[in-house]
């Protein structure tokens, strides 16, 4: 497929991401059981859904932030857009990567305009675990993607030495 295609094609997936983390986080909300103390356990303390409602980042940091949080994910995605529409992010596998940051990033700053929260719902306590949420997952797994990419993919060939004998 085209760049230019990969583009909205692109854009279209992290659309359909970020439907995807709102549908999640309404079931969270109305099926699983209120707190203290309510949880679904899937895989009896390995892996619960509990309902949190996060008013700061990862792992509950910058709480009270909300307008701050806010900027910042806005100027991200933003830049991210940008990159994307100009045509400057050709790879696709950055194309794809950056939808999938989109994608989560747009579903947790829904969640922290309109409810003043992020809704967190996936407790996974084998290692005690902080509570995390879909869009998190898409956020998390594009960037390490990128990491991945730039650190073991694209680094600089070693110019070749020539001898002048």
């Amino acid at each position: 497929m085209k760049s230019d295609k990969l583009k909205y094609v692109v854009l279209a997936f992290a659309a359909v991401l970020v439907g995807l983390d709102q549908l999640f986080k309404w079931l969270a909300q109305t099926r699983l059981p209120p707190r203290p103390g309510g949880t679904l356990p899937l895989i009896q303390d390995v892996f619960h859904l509990t309902y949190l409602e996060n008013r700061g980042a990862a792992f509950g940091i910058f709480q009270g932030k909300a307008f701050f949080l806010i900027g910042l994910t806005g100027l991200i995605l933003l830049a991210l857009a940008g990159l994307i529409l100009s045509g400057r992010l050709r790879s696709p596998f950055l194309l794809w990567t950056a939808g999938l940051i989109i994608g989560g990033g747009i579903g947790n700053l829904i969640d922290r305009i309109f409810r003043g929260y992020v809704i967190d719902y996936l407790d996974f306590r084998l290692i005690h675990f902080a509570i995390f949420n879909f869009a998190d997952c898409c956020v998390v797994v594009g960037t390490l993607l990128v990491l991945i990419k730039l650190v073991f993919f694209d680094r600089e060939k070693p110019a070749e030495e020539t001898a002048d004998a």
